[in-house]
């Protein structure tokens, strides 16, 4: 798309071309597997840097005596996280519980980018000759597959680690149906593995996905009536509860990205012979 058309599609008039310019990514490469989404790149490493900048700022001034409100609340989210990690995981990893909080901020910090205003920031890219801006990196696929294949990596990890090498093998051969189903073993258990990764990953980017799209038809309204002074209060009002009730669904998603992971990697701690 040119310059000239990129910027035509950004008006509300256009609503078909307006939502596919904001779901276009500022992208290089030629479009296949090695194209890299640089937006996603850059607000991916920009949230982390905000967790770890908020989290070393902590790190430097804990107090027992008189905690700040940050440490108060990272102390309860991560007591939060520990006390699921305890419910669920079956036995005790020290890697789980670190792990486990920084995948529920980090993923909560990437969903919470869907609640500022949707032409803000590409507007103030605009001023640079950035034409093309998602800054929701949970609406990438390239993301949420990232994290969910960094976590099944783990667990191919654990799996390996606690049953064995031929005791993972084993769980391929031998589950569900026995050793007289081998072949149908094999199928189902692949499949049953594959599953985890790819219900982490669609699963979150499906749901931040459609709160984006809803963002953006809010958006839209205006270019439906011409009277500003009647679509801009209601456009206002519709964004605002529905960021209110976002914040519910970027938080669950986070939660359920974490908790997932927990249980899966639960899993691939229980030894061999439970399966």
């Amino acid at each position: 798309m040119s310059q000239v058309e990129s910027q035509h599609s950004t008006l509300p008039g256009d609503p078909v071309t307006y939502i596919q310019h904001h779901l276009h990514n500022l992208s290089v490469g030629d479009g296949g597997f090695w194209t890299l989404n640089l937006d996603t790149i850059f607000f991916s490493v920009l949230t982390a840097g905000v967790l770890m900048a908020i989290s070393y700022s902590v790190g430097r001034s804990l107090s027992l005596e008189r905690p700040g409100g940050v440490q108060n609340l990272l102390e309860i989210v991560y007591e939060f996280v520990d006390g699921q990690v305890r419910a669920i995981f079956p036995s005790r990893n020290p890697l789980i519980a670190p792990l486990a909080f920084t995948i529920f901020v980090w993923v909560f910090l990437m969903n919470a980018m869907d609640l500022v205003p949707v032409d803000l920031l590409p507007w103030v890219a605009s001023w640079f000759g950035i034409h093309y801006l998602k800054v929701v990196p949970t609406t990438d696929l390239a993301t949420t597959f990232g994290l969910s294949l960094s976590v099944f990596a783990l667990i191919v990890y654990y799996n390996i680690k606690i049953k064995g090498p031929m005791g993972y093998l084993k769980m391929f051969l031998f589950h569900p149906f026995g050793k007289y189903a081998i072949p149908a073993n094999i199928v189902m258990t692949t499949i049953e593995e594959v599953a985890k990764p790819v219900s982490l990953a669609l699963r979150l980017f499906g749901n931040m996905f459609a709160g984006e799209l809803l963002f953006l038809l809010i958006a839209l309204l205006g270019a439906f009536a011409g009277a500003l002074w009647i679509t801009l209060p209601t456009q206002v009002a519709l964004g605002g509860l529905w960021a209110i009730f976002h914040i519910l669904v970027i938080t669950l998603q986070a939660f359920i990205f974490m908790l997932l992971s927990i249980v899966y990697l639960g899993m691939a701690h229980t030894e061999a012979e439970e399966h």
